[in-house]
């Protein structure tokens, strides 16, 4: 379950005598003056008449888009009268946190486990090395693009919606199931390995079929479930026909997952670790 935190609100503008991003409106303020106003976002009570849990289900407050691919399982919750009660933190990272929240209906034993990924503030978020992946990530708004680039208060939050928003799109776009152990804590017999890396390197070059690398892939970023090789963490996905350095990228995590192979021994398999950067970059377009 995505909750991210809303990236921007308001309006940028610049230059002599114009406002700023977050200053009210003053037309706006005197039309209303004197008027009844509702409670702000901070004295408002979400929690009010909740039978239970921590606040009511935020499933309406997402768009479509932002739901992910249907068709929905089954077992997830969507009902509107469902509320969410926290679980604790079950993952921290350098950028954000995973929480465990369970979804149920009250009075009911319909209910859901969902892993909410919660970034940071800008002040306490560590993406490192961002500018490689921030090339040809860009939006509509040119002002957005000036203050991303110059790394202003109001550019460092947009990089970050951009980051949430990227990793949900990639995950959408490739449909990443649940959790399992991730591939650097397995021990695969020789078999079992070559079985992998077939499904590694099929993973790998779908990816760069869609134009798409990682972006930042070890034996830590991939789940083994039931024999099925499952990516995660992607954050970082870079767009390898839109980054001027996507070949790189794409060579890069070739070079990571393929290391980690090796030095277990994988041999006699087609393509050879060390061929595989090639391949992905004829695969994406990239090299003849």
């Amino acid at each position: 379950m995505p909750d991210y935190h809303s990236a921007y609100s308001g309006k940028f503008t610049s230059g002599r005598g114009k406002r700023r991003f977050d200053d009210d409106d003053p037309r706006l303020a005197k039309r209303v003056r004197g008027r009844r106003t509702l409670p702000s976002i901070e004295t408002f009570d979400a929690t009010n008449h909740l039978p239970e849990g921590d606040r009511w289900s935020t499933w309406d407050q997402s768009t479509p888009t932002e739901r992910g691919p249907r068709p929905y399982p089954d077992w997830l919750v969507t009902e509107l009268a469902a509320v969410d009660t926290e679980l604790g933190i079950l993952k921290t990272g350098k950028e954000a946190d995973v929480f465990l929240v369970r979804r149920g209906i009250p009075g009911t034993d319909r209910s859901c486990l969902l892993a909410a990924k919660r970034y940071r503030s800008a002040d306490h978020r560590m993406f490192h090395r961002d500018v490689g992946y921030l090339e040809g990530r860009r939006t509509r708004e040119s002002r957005t693009n000036r203050a991303v680039a110059s790394r202003s208060a109001f550019g460092r939050q947009a990089i970050a919606g951009q980051w949430a928003g990227a990793e949900f799109t990639a995950l959408a776009r490739l449909s990443v199931p649940s959790a399992a152990p991730r591939l650097a804590e397995t021990r695969p017999d020789r078999a079992e390995l070559a079985g992998l890396w077939d499904q590694m390197v099929g993973s790998l070059v779908a990816l760069a079929r869609d134009g798409l690398a990682h972006g930042d892939l070890s034996a830590y970023n991939v789940l083994v479930h039931d024999g099925r090789l499952v990516m995660i963490d992607l954050p970082q996905v870079v767009d390898v026909i839109a980054n001027p350095r996507g070949d790189w990228f794409l060579a890069r995590d070739a070079e990571n997952i393929g290391r980690w192979f090796g030095a277990r021994g994988l041999s006699g398999v087609s393509p050879e670790p060390a061929d595989l950067a090639d391949l992905l970059c004829r695969e994406a377009m990239l090299s003849p």
